[in-house]
C-alpha cells in the first residue's frame, strides 16, 4: 500500500490525540480525589504495538517515561503473544516497573485488531496515597522504598473485560481511604475503556497498514525537527552545577551536574558528578531522568513539535547507577519530583550561553507538597495531599509568571473551595508572597503562601520542600527568588519554624500550618528595568516601596 500523505499523517495524529485527551477528562470528570479531579495530576497516552510512544495528551510531561516503562516490560514479561482483548495491567514500581515513584499507578491495556496487537492505550494517575509508614506516602523520613508503599509490580488488574477482584482487594487493603483510592482505580479502567472505544471506531476509517504506517510517520518525524533543532545550537560543551538543599535525613548541599555536548544534530546529557543515592527519598529513577531531560530540550529547540517517542533518537542521556538522578534499587524515591525540577534548571543553566533567548531563569525549583490527614468532627478519616506551585523564571522579553506549577509537574495549585468543601480543614491565607521574584530587566515570579488549620480535630502534617537554603538563581545579571519554608503559627504568635520535609507533625488545633513556596529568579541587570514596568511592580502591591528603593533606586511617584 502507497505511503500515507503528510494531510493523512497530521489527520491520525490528531485524531490520536483527541483520544488521549478524552481520556485525560474521562478521568479528571470521574476520580473521586481531588489530587486528579481538581490538580489534574494524571495524563494519558497511546503507543504503538512495539512500545514506542505515539502521541501523548497535554498533562504532565513527567508521567511519559513512567507509562512508556509499563509497555516495555509488559512486553518483556508477557510477550505480545499471551496478550488478550480486554486485557489491562497496572505498576507504579520505579525499578521492577520502570515508573518514577509509588503513587503514580499507570494502568495499561493493549489495542487489538483483527486478532493483532496493534496499539497500547495507558492512563497514569498520583493516588493520594498508596499505603506505607506516612500518610500520603510522600513525608521525609522514608529510607527505603520497601517504606513508602505498595509496590505493584506489573500484573493484570482486568482480563476478559472483567476487573480481577483478588487484585484489586490486595490493593485496596494497603492502602489508606480505600473507598476513594477505589473510585480513582476505577476511573482509570473507565478511560481505557473509553479509549478502546474510540480506538475501535477510528479504525472504522483507517485499515490495520494504515494505522502502522501512520504511527511510525508520526514517530519519524519527531527526530528530523528535534535534529533540526539542535542543529541550530553552537556545537560545544556546556556545564552547569546546582544543588539540592538536602534529603530530610541529614545529608544536604546535594549536587546535580550536567555536562552536555552537542555536536551536529546529536546532544549528549552527562550527569557524572551528580552526589550519590541518599538515604532520604529525594532519589530519582532514570524513567524521571529520560522525562527531565527530554522537556528541558524540547521547551528549548522545539516547543511547538509533538511528544513522542522519536524524542529519543537524537539525545543520549548517561548518569552513573547509584545517584540521586539515576538511583538503585531499594532507594526511596516518592520526592523524585524536586530532583527533576532540579536537573531541568541544571540544564537549563548549562544551555544559558548557546540559548540566551530561550532560557528563563531558575523557577521555584521545587514541588511543594502538603499532606494533612486526621479523624475529623464528624468521626470519619480523611487524607488529603496536594503540591504548590511558585514562581517561574523570568526570560529575556518578559516577567516570570507568579504562583504556578513548572516544568514537568504541570498541575494546578487546587482551588481553596474544592479543598474547604471536601475536608474538615480552613485555609487561612492564600496569597502571593511580597517581594520574591527576583529582581531583574524582567522580574522572576512570585511565591505562593497557604496557611491551613484543621477544624476542631489534631492534624497530622508531612511536607516535602526545596529552596528553603539555595534561591533560585537568576541569569544575565538578574536576582535570586526568595526562599521556601515551612512553619507552624501558633495562636499565640508564636512562629515555630519546621524543617523543610517534616514528617508525621501533630498540630494541635490552635496551630496552623503555614508552606511558603520560592519566587524564581530574575532576568538581566535590575538597573535596566523600564519605568512603566517599577511603577506596576509598587500598584500592584507584590513589592513594597522600600523594597523597591533598595532594589532599583526607584522612589516612585
Amino acid at each position: 500500500m502507497a505511503m500515507l500523505t503528510p494531510i493523512e499523517v497530521e489527520l491520525l495524529r490528531n485524531g490520536l490525540t483527541s483520544i488521549c485527551d478524552e481520556m485525560f477528562l474521562a478521568i479528571m470528570k470521574s476520580a473521586y480525589s481531588t489530587n486528579i479531579k481538581e490538580r489534574h495530576d494524571h495524563s494519558a497516552a497511546i503507543f504503538d504495538a512495539e512500545g514506542r510512544v505515539v502521541v501523548q495528551g497535554e498533562s504532565l510531561p513527567l508521567h511519559l517515561a513512567s507509562m512508556l516503562g509499563l509497555v516495555e516490560v509488559v512486553l518483556e514479561r508477557y510477550g505480545v503473544n499471551s496478550l488478550k482483548p480486554g486485557d489491562m495491567f497496572l505498576s507504579n514500581d520505579p525499578f521492577v516497573g520502570r515508573g518514577s515513584h509509588l503513587p503514580d499507578v499507570a494502568i495499561l491495556a493493549p489495542i487489538f485488531r483483527d486478532g493483532e496487537v496493534v496499539l497500547f492505550i495507558s492512563n497514569i494517575a498520583h493516588h493520594s496515597d498508596i499505603g506505607g509508614m506516612a500518610p500520603g506516602s510522600m513525608a521525609g523520613g522514608m529510607t527505603e522504598i520497601y517504606q513508602e508503599g505498595l509496590r505493584i509490580p506489573p500484573i493484570r488488574i482486568v482480563e476478559n473485560g472483567e476487573i480481577l477482584r483478588d487484585v484489586l482487594d490486595l490493593v485496596l487493603l494497603n492502602v489508606r481511604v480505600p473507598r476513594e483510592r477505589r473510585g480513582d482505580y476505577m476511573a482509570q479502567v473507565a478511560a481505557n475503556r473509553l479509549g478502546t472505544r474510540r480506538l475501535e471506531e477510528l479504525f472504522q476509517r483507517w485499515s490495520k497498514t494504515q494505522i502502522k504506517k501512520g504511527c511510525a510517520a508520526i514517530i519519524r518525524a519527531v527526530p528530523r525537527r528535534m535534529r533540526s533543532g539542535i542543529a541550530d545550537l553552537p556545537d560545544g560543551e556546556y556545564q552547569f552545577e546546582d544543588l539540592l538543599d538536602d534529603d530530610g535525613m541529614g545529608t544536604t548541599d546535594i549536587p546535580i551536574v550536567v555536562q552536555i555536548r552537542v555536536a551536529g544534530e546529536e546532544v549528549w546529557f552527562d550527569f557524572e558528578g551528580s552526589g550519590p543515592q541518599v538515604k532520604g527519598n529525594m532519589n530519582n529513577s532514570f524513567a524521571g531522568l529520560q522525562a527531565s531531560v527530554l522537556f528541558a530540550l524540547k521547551v528549548l529547540i522545539d516547543p511547538d513539535g509533538p511528544t513522542n517517542h522519536g524524542m529519543l533518537e537524537p539525545v543520549h542521556i548517561t548518569a552513573p547507577n547509584s545517584t540521586v538522578v539515576n538511583a538503585s534499587f531499594p532507594a526511596a524515591t516518592a520526592a523524585r519530583a524536586q530532583t527533576c525540577q532540579r536537573i531541568i534548571d541544571a540544564i537549563l543553566g548549562a544551555l544559558a550561553p548557546a540559548l540566551p533567548e530561550q532560557v528563563i531563569a531558575a523557577s521555584n525549583g521545587a514541588n511543594g507538597v502538603a499532606t494533612f490527614s486526621g479523624t475529623g468532627p464528624d468521626g470519619r478519616y480523611y487524607l488529603y495531599m496536594e503540591t504548590i506551585g511558585g514562581g517561574a523564571g523570568a526570560r529575556s522579553y518578559k516577567d516570570g509568571t507568579d504562583g504556578i506549577q513548572v516544568h514537568v509537574t504541570n498541575t494546578s495549585n487546587l482551588p481553596v473551595e474544592a479543598l474547604e468543601n471536601e475536608y474538615p480543614l480552613l485555609v487561612e491565607r492564600y496569597e502571593l508572597i511580597n517581594g520574591s521574584g527576583g529582581v531583574g530587566t524582567w522580574r522572576g515570579g512570585l511565591g505562593l503562601r497557604r496557611i491551613y488549620r484543621g477544624i476542631d480535630h489534631t492534624v497530622t502534617f508531612s511536607g516535602q520542600g526545596e529552596r528553603a537554603v539555595h534561591p533560585p538563581w537568576g541569569l544575565f545579571g538578574g536576582g535570586p527568588g526568595g526562599t521556601g519554608s515551612i512553619y507552624l503559627l501558633h495562636n499565640d504568635g508564636q512562629r515555630q519554624e519546621l524543617a523543610v520535609k517534616p514528617a508525621s507533625i501533630q498540630v494541635e488545633p490552635s496551630a496552623s500550618v503555614c508552606i511558603e513556596t520560592p519566587g524564581a529568579g530574575g532576568y538581566g541587570p535590575a538597573s535596566e528595568r523600564d519605568a512603566d514596568s517599577l511603577e506596576d511592580d509598587v500598584r500592584s502591591g507584590k513589592y513594597t516601596a522600600e523594597f523597591m528603593r533598595e532594589a532599583y533606586g526607584h522612589e516612585g511617584d
